[in-house]
């Protein structure tokens, strides 16, 4: 079985036809999945779907790209994050790619989040793009170790993976790594330690070859299973238990969720 560890159920793509999408994870074997909230506006869809379905859950965060709405304060998240289904914070981070001019209410948010992670004992969802550096940075200066977390879509080189894994993050791979320019990402994928190895899709965007192009849905991570399990020479049902295995460890109250 499969657990797709990110992805965006609530998205309009995603939810017009949510039931179908629902009936083609069952058919492929992903199990759960995590609806993972981008900003505070469109939360209430996301605690939904996690409360009428029972194999998802949801995380509250608000994304470093996103500029309007409601800012987070910790009070404001260490509120949002008590519901036994919320399993994480994020996803949050930095990124440079669309903010260039790199600004400092991106960093304070990213400090917000993991002092909210903290104080609530729940793992972070980490979203880096042209800020590998600068992430680490304020990952360690607010000791986001004591509660860890996934860094997610990781396409960042093996040196960055393992200062995150030295953190006790875990590295979580989408469609990317299925995609024939991602050689360098590939050979992170194979070396990964097992015990911290996620998958995800990130849907609706970032579909796996051989779907590169078309809209995603939490059913496609079976191939990022499989191409990581071929990278690595190994039978894909142990990929499968292995990650589904870590996304439980890490998502802890996921697992207390699922056995309520």
């Amino acid at each position: 079985m499969f657990v797709d560890s990110h992805c965006h159920l609530n998205f309009p793509d995603l939810a017009q036809e949510l039931d179908l999408y629902l009936a083609r994870m069952e058919e492929n074997k992903v199990t759960h999945a995590l609806c993972v909230g981008v900003d505070l506006e469109n939360l209430p869809q996301v605690f939904a779907l996690a409360e009428e379905h029972e194999n998802l859950f949801a995380s509250v965060g608000v994304h470093p790209s996103h500029e309007e709405g409601e800012e987070p304060t910790v009070e404001r998240l260490v509120e949002l994050a008590q519901w036994q289904k919320v399993v994480a914070i994020g996803e949050t981070g930095l990124d440079y790619y669309w903010h260039k001019d790199q600004p400092e209410w991106q960093r304070e948010r990213f400090r917000n989040h993991i002092r909210a992670a903290r104080q609530v004992g729940l793992p972070l969802i980490i979203h880096t793009r042209d800020s590998a550096a600068g992430t680490l940075r304020i990952l360690q200066e607010e000791e986001a170790d004591k509660v860890g977390g996934v860094m997610h879509c990781f396409t960042e080189s093996w040196a960055v993976a393992e200062q995150a894994l030295a953190l006790g993050f875990y590295i979580s791979f989408s469609g990317v790594v299925t995609f024939k320019s991602a050689v360098a990402l590939q050979e992170v994928a194979q070396k990964v330690p097992l015990d911290r190895l996620l998958i995800e899709t990130d849907a609706p965007y970032l579909a796996p070859v051989p779907f590169r192009g078309k809209l995603n849905h939490p059913a496609l991570v079976k191939h990022v299973a499989e191409h990581i399990a071929d990278l690595r020479g190994m039978p894909v049902h142990e990929l499968a238990r292995a990650s589904t295995d870590n996304f439980f460890r890490l998502f802890a109250r996921a697992g207390q969720a699922d056995r309520s």
